[in-house]
């Protein structure tokens, strides 16, 4: 069964240098590393090192997908795809976004949540950009006020756009979950 996932929209074509700290990063926050092509990666994430604690699963290496795509590094119609539908976001952000990183969570328990919205943060931190996440009609509230919200819209679902301290703020709220 497949987890929650949030995107990260990038305004210019990641530097080869970018993917290489990437790539580094993960190597590093991993169990289990696969480099299925350039900027695209299939891991097993160490919870306990994006500052996870006594998460109470057996097993805290947690599968996730980390892709980078767009024009120069690959995946470029599902990148075409994903951004085909949804509103113009240069004015919700300040840029129409040319490449995207998806971190995508191989499981669904509570722990799967905190990893997605923890591992964004920190991809955010090498490579930049602004996170978008879809939300509850009960988030909205209490998203609204976290620090880092860049924007929101209503329309088809609500969706949050943030930077990595507002993810990071987001994940400490209790209940914290994101939508599948």
């Amino acid at each position: 069964m497949g987890g929650p996932a949030l995107v990260i929209e990038l305004a210019e074509t990641v530097p080869a240098a970018v993917v290489e700290r990437l790539r580094s990063f993960l190597v590093e926050s991993s169990a289990r590393f696969e480099e299925r092509h350039t900027g695209g990666y299939d891991i097993n994430v160490l919870a306990h090192r994006l500052g996870i604690k006594e998460s109470g699963e057996v097993d805290e290496r947690r599968p996730f997908l980390v892709y980078v795509m767009g024009p120069g590094i690959g995946d470029e119609e599902i990148f075409e795809a994903e951004h085909a539908d949804g509103p113009d976001l240069e004015p919700l952000i300040g840029f129409g976004p040319t490449c995207a990183v998806d971190v995508i969570a191989g499981c669904n328990g509570q722990i799967d949540h905190l990893t997605t919205a923890l591992l964004t943060a920190a991809v955010m931190d090498v490579v930049g950009g602004v996170a978008s996440a879809e939300l509850r009609d009960d988030q909205v509230e209490v998203v609204a006020g976290l620090p880092g919200v860049l924007a929101m819209t209503e329309d088809p679902l609500p969706t949050v756009f943030g930077t990595a301290a507002f993810l990071r703020a987001w994940a400490a709220q209790p209940g914290f979950r994101l939508l599948k």
